[in-house]
């Protein structure tokens, strides 16, 4: 297990460094001048005034606190540790800014998937103040609620959420790797606000999706307009590109509507509809059947292949034209040719990945002290996010606030 000094990476020298070596021709005497990085940029600079943006009292602030090294030291604990020389897991206890600070040192772009579960800022399960200058006297506030919660009365109400959550995934970003992935919980209060943070510090062109997981399974009466029984999981990659997905393993269900009438050698298959629309001149034609019938596609469709496409793949018996030789032709998918996973649907019901009801039974097993997590989530729903995203050996981190 690698050694943490507790010595925070200095994330500005390590930015400048990088646009050094990008840019070397910018700098001057070991200063960047930004005249000529301009230059470099060329016309992709926006230099109107009015310009999109999300903006927010406090924004600039928050972007400091990601840039400022951290003062703080993590402490082992071994008194209360579990198989301290062989453990391959670190359970950090501690204000989660500081954390992630501490952290970059030593896994500065190494994590494969982060999961964050922060607070949802209902009014009564968040508590802001970021105190930089005693990080012990602002984590004890924080943890045993000395200070007031972030209340809809509070003119701050979502600035201060805001002003709490950008550091915190400013830093998560430098963890990960060029192929890594970040989860994040969240409800309708500040879905939309993340949305744009996120869009802001990982890219919009990064952006995966927005999963919906079914909370609960019965009636949740706590809205007269609606009964909200689902949360949101945004989900972004840290290079799109580079980006390894995984997908989730095909059922067996699924491989049920696989047989082998015909006792093709390449094994079991099912067929799909060889007509498609809207219809392609070049690809309406007459096929004959084995029994001599002619048939055309329907009216307004054709066929997926070209003619001469169409005799390779009869050539090849990949055409089914029925048990009796006169059905309307269809393609062969053979199962030995389709992948071992599935693209997840954006919809993930309570049968698939639990609901919290199951979390809270899940936490009462493992603690007698409940109170050591609010809103714990189920074991199925972080099995279906490792599954999309890691595989052995690859380093994770799960943030709670």
């Amino acid at each position: 297990m690698e050694k943490l000094d507790g010595k925070s990476l200095d994330l500005v020298k390590t930015n400048i460094e990088t646009l050094k070596q990008l840019f070397p021709e910018v700098v001057t005497e070991g200063k960047i001048d930004f005249d000529k990085l301009k230059l470099v940029l060329g016309e992709e600079i926006e230099t109107r005034n009015e310009k999109y943006e999300f903006t927010w009292h406090g924004k600039t602030q928050a972007m400091k606190l990601a840039q400022t090294p951290s003062t703080g030291t993590l402490r082992p604990d071994k008194a209360s540790s579990k198989n301290w020389e062989t453990t391959e897991n670190l359970y950090i206890e501690g204000d989660n800014l500081e954390v992630l600070k501490l952290l970059q040192k030593s896994y500065f772009g190494k994590i494969k998937m982060i999961y964050i579960d922060p607070p949802y800022n209902t009014g009564k399960d968040f508590v802001y103040k970021d105190d930089f200058r005693d990080n012990i006297r602002n984590y004890k506030e924080i943890t045993q609620q000395t200070t007031k919660a972030n209340t809809e009365t509070n003119g701050r109400y979502h600035t201060d959420w805001l002003n709490m959550m950008y550091p915190r995934l400013k830093l998560a970003r430098n963890l990960l790797r060029e192929d890594g992935v970040i989860f994040i919980s969240i409800d309708d209060t500040e879905v939309s606000n993340l949305k744009k943070i996120c869009d802001e510090i990982f890219g919009e062109v990064n952006f995966i999706t927005i999963f919906i997981w079914q909370r609960a399974f019965a009636p949740v009466n706590m809205n007269k307009f609606a009964s909200r029984n689902h949360d949101f999981v945004l989900c972004y990659a840290k290079q799109i590109d580079f980006l390894s997905w995984y997908g989730l393993p095909r059922s067996q269900e699924a491989d049920t509507r696989y047989s082998n009438p015909d006792n093709d050698p390449r094994g079991p298959w099912t067929s799909g509809d060889l007509s498609v629309g809207p219809p392609v001149p070049e690809k309406i034609y007459e096929i004959a059947t084995p029994s001599g019938r002619v048939v055309y596609p329907p009216k307004g469709y054709c066929w997926r292949v070209t003619k001469e496409r169409f005799a390779e793949l009869l050539a090849d018996n990949r055409i089914w034209f029925g048990k009796d030789g006169d059905s309307v032709p269809r393609l062969k998918r053979f199962l030995s040719e389709v992948k071992s996973t599935i693209t997840p649907l954006t919809v993930w019901t309570h049968q698939e990945v639990s609901h919290s009801q199951d979390a809270k039974k899940e936490l009462k097993e493992l603690f007698e002290d409940q109170s050591v997590m609010d809103y714990p989530k189920p074991v199925k729903l972080m099995k279906r996010i490792l599954e999309l995203s890691t595989r052995e050996n690859d380093i994770t981190v799960d943030e709670h606030f």
